[in-house]
């Protein structure tokens, strides 16, 4: 006897990738969570004092654009790092993999 595979009953599975949407979220906020801490650290090593936000009065433009280069890099390499993790766990626990498979082709 032949299993039975779900398209063959009349109904299809959910996609595996609406399922993954929460816990991307929830893989987001403690990616967001992890860069912070590192960046704080990184900066202690760059400056004694507090990063300058945009809107400190007296902070000099050198020190607010490194401020906010090496933040944006960190944030953007360890989202990017954590959303892999993540991706590779749920293929390798549910055999599906929760975004694209290639990259979409540019267009001239």
């Amino acid at each position: 006897m032949y299993p039975l595979s779900a398209g063959a009953i009349g109904y299809s599975r959910p996609r595996m990738t609406a399922i993954y949407k929460p816990i991307g979220l929830i893989l987001g906020i403690l990616s967001g969570l992890v860069s912070k801490r590192i960046f704080n650290f990184v900066w202690t090593k760059i400056d004694d004092e507090d990063p300058p936000k945009g809107t400190t009065e007296y902070a000099p433009w050198s020190k607010i654009l490194a401020a906010a280069a090496v933040q944006g890099m960190i944030f953007k390499m360890v989202r990017v790092v954590v959303d892999r993790y993540g991706a590779v766990g749920w293929s390798y626990l549910t055999g599906a993999w929760p975004g694209e498979k290639r990259p979409d082709p540019e267009e001239d």
